[in-house]
């Protein structure tokens, strides 16, 4: 919820309780996000290629979300922008919700607003992430061609998928993941 928590009596009404809503993370959310992050990714998280790609570029702070149930943090969701074959766009995740809150919506908000964010700013043509189909797939996104985008260590090819206005992009969209802008400084 990134509107603010003060509610007039024309404002909107106050979120309901249990379930999620979102706002932006701030540096005081860093101790949660960490420590959601080693308990969903375990200590080899470090070693798993996105984090890879996150060590080259920075994450957007402007694009970090949390997500709360009842006014407690349970869920969190980083974007940091990319480019693949000269296209602009971003690499979504972690997402990470506490095993407490699972199954409650918290994750699939993240994705669904932190995608729109991202998009609506007119600088990335998409979101690309590694994850699995049967959860992304209902929030937009497709399966890319098999091996075609180059992440800086191993990936499994099924399970890279991209969201884009562009219905093609994903079987189009092809090279190595590269710094934000790469394609207009060619």
């Amino acid at each position: 919820m990134i509107a603010s928590t003060v509610h007039s009596a024309t404002s909107a009404a106050p979120p309901l309780v249990g379930l999620p809503t979102f706002r932006l993370a701030t540096p005081a959310d860093d101790v949660f996000v960490e420590e959601l992050q080693a308990l969903a990714f375990g200590p080899g998280r470090f070693a798993r290629t996105a984090f890879r790609v996150r060590e080259r570029f920075p994450i957007d702070k402007s694009l970090s979300l949390i997500a709360e149930i009842d006014g407690h943090a349970v869920a969190s969701v980083w974007m940091t922008p990319i480019s693949v074959g000269g296209i602009d766009g971003y690499l979504l995740g972690p997402l990470a919700t506490d095993p407490a809150y699972r199954g409650r919506g918290a994750g699939k908000l993240l994705v669904k607003e932190v995608c729109r964010m991202a998009l609506a700013r007119g600088e990335g043509s998409f979101v690309l992430l590694v994850g699995d189909a049967p959860y992304y797939g209902p929030l937009g996104f497709a399966p890319t061609t098999l091996g075609a985008i180059q992440f800086p260590g191993p990936v499994d090819p099924k399970r890279v998928l991209l969201h884009s206005a562009d219905e093609t992009l994903a079987l189009r969209l092809a090279g190595p993941i590269a710094a934000f802008g790469a394609g207009k400084r060619a």
